[in-house]
């Protein structure tokens, strides 16, 4: 699994207790990680999130994930049984940030960038070169700057 254009790639993947599942079709966004509080709030540390157009997404146990309106922009989707978190989806947008350690491996998953380092723990520090963005990058609107 490669982030080509090959639109029949299928990329599959599941929650801790495997209630849900998920197939991804086609390419896969590179891996945003985002150090904002709510990320790091709900899972401990960041979130590291690929992206999928919905219509490219299909969730198996869907009746076992819960939402969690974090704000008036996006909601967070987790399983209701493991609490693994899975989703994270701006309100209106046609794609769904899935958590990327829920793919099977291998996943040809790549990194990209840092979203929302000013806000980031003070307990760890970003030490690799990927590009860091004070909130978050043009190319990944995920809150309003």
């Amino acid at each position: 699994m490669t982030q080509s254009g090959d639109t029949h790639l299928a990329h599959t993947g599941s929650c801790l207790c495997g209630r849900v599942r998920v197939t991804a079709r086609g390419a896969l966004r590179g891996v945003v990680f985002c150090h904002c509080s709510q990320c790091r709030k709900q899972t401990g540390l960041y979130y590291a999130a690929t992206e999928v157009e919905d219509d490219q997404l299909s969730v198996e146990g869907a009746e076992n994930v819960s939402w969690y309106e974090a704000s008036a922009f996006a909601k967070r989707g987790f399983c209701r049984l493991c609490g693994s978190a899975l989703f994270w989806k701006a309100v209106g947008s046609d794609v769904t940030s899935v958590m990327a350690g829920l793919f099977d491996q291998p996943s040809g998953l790549e990194p990209a960038m840092h979203i929302f380092t000013s806000d980031k723990g003070d307990f760890y520090e970003i030490a690799d070169d990927l590009p860091q963005h004070e909130r978050s990058s043009d190319d990944v609107p995920v809150a309003p700057n």
